[in-house]
């Protein structure tokens, strides 16, 4: 009956509202378009639990209050747990920091359990590209506004600049999550990375890749951090640093007293059995040269004590990079040695092709 009668026909939002009433959403969506009444259309939706047609709809007709709606779906998923279908209901509608929020939320939780670092990495670098997502739609968005026929290239490049700026003050709101998008991943790529080169045998890459991680207290538990850079020093006989990451363990405060000690006798135990081995190890060490002022510093540091140069680390190999000629990443802009990415097809960090 619907189908037969003329649009506007008066019988028709009655004949919605009685679909309503009975549940079939679809049919009352039906009637409530034909009459023009789209609002109506999408409340039906929203009280018969119909979200995916309530975005539609306000999508297709272009409804104002599209966030309002979308924000209230993404609360109703979240209160039957279902974080994920959130998520891609954010990145659908382009709502990328939105979807960020909520992957950070669930990759935290994983690194909280402890249980699957791998998978962990996995869900930061997938919130990191969603904040890569949220740049590059800014700038298209503002290049789309100012592609007007009329309008000359220089109008064009205001506009994306003007894009650009207003996304900086957007993440002047949203810093923690914009600024260090790939801070959670990076961690738990070099995490995984010192312990592969631990079993390949890389022991002292594996050393100098678990002193990067003293830079990531803030994602990984220190405890974890301190007993990896432990046991790799160690078992490299770099007893300075060994020395030292056992006294950063005896000072954890989440540490029992009892766990404190542990720490402590095994320290105590290990340098006594390794003392006449220790000093001649604190004094050895490759030398590299600075890129900004050709000061010979050691080949781990991420800083030139002398110019206070910060270099990039990388995300092959764990070692600083020191070197002129670099391979960059064209999807998280992280960098490597040339010679190392040239065995690789694909970037070890977010794992874009190369």
């Amino acid at each position: 009956m619907v189908n037969t009668l003329p649009e506007n026909h008066v019988l028709l939002s009655q004949i919605a509202g009685m679909f309503s009433t009975v549940g079939m959403c679809e049919q009352a969506v039906t009637a409530f378009t034909k009459t023009g009444k789209v609002k109506e259309a999408i409340d039906c939706c929203v009280h018969l639990n119909q979200w995916d047609q309530a975005i539609e709809l306000a999508k297709q007709h272009n409804v104002k209050e599209i966030d309002t709606l979308l924000a209230k779906y993404a609360s109703y998923l979240l209160e039957k747990n279902k974080t994920l279908d959130a998520i891609e209901l954010y990145r659908k509608a382009n709502h990328f920091i939105d979807a960020a929020k909520l992957l950070f939320k669930v990759a935290g939780e994983m690194a909280d359990a402890k249980t699957n670092p791998l998978r962990a990495k996995k869900m930061y670098v997938l919130a990191a590209l969603l904040v890569e997502n949220y740049h590059e739609h800014m700038k298209m968005t503002k290049m789309k506004t100012a592609s007007g026929k009329d309008k000359k290239s220089t109008r064009e490049a205001s506009s994306a600049l003007a894009g650009l700026l207003e996304e900086d003050a957007i993440a002047t709101d949203e810093s923690k999550i914009i600024d260090n998008a790939w801070r959670g991943a990076e961690a738990y790529h070099f995490f995984l990375l010192a312990q592969r080169q631990m079993y390949e045998g890389a022991i002292d890459a594996a050393m100098k890749t678990a002193l990067r991680l003293c830079d990531y207290e803030d994602v990984l538990d220190p405890v974890c951090i301190h007993s990896l850079l432990a046991l790799v020093s160690c078992a490299n006989r770099a007893f300075g640093t060994c020395s030292r990451a056992f006294i950063k363990l005896e000072s954890v405060e989440s540490l029992s007293q009892e766990q404190k000690n542990a720490y402590e006798e095994l320290a105590l135990e290990i340098f006594t059995k390794y003392v006449t081995d220790i000093l001649p190890k604190i004094l050895a060490g490759n030398k590299a040269e600075c890129t900004s002022c050709e000061t010979m510093i050691p080949d781990w540091s991420q800083v030139c004590p002398n110019c206070d140069t910060k270099f990039p680390t990388c995300i092959v190999t764990g070692r600083p990079l020191m070197d002129y000629q670099f391979w960059m990443c064209g999807t998280c802009k992280h960098r490597a040695y040339e010679q190392e990415i040239n065995a690789l097809n694909h970037c070890p960090l977010c794992h874009a092709p190369i």
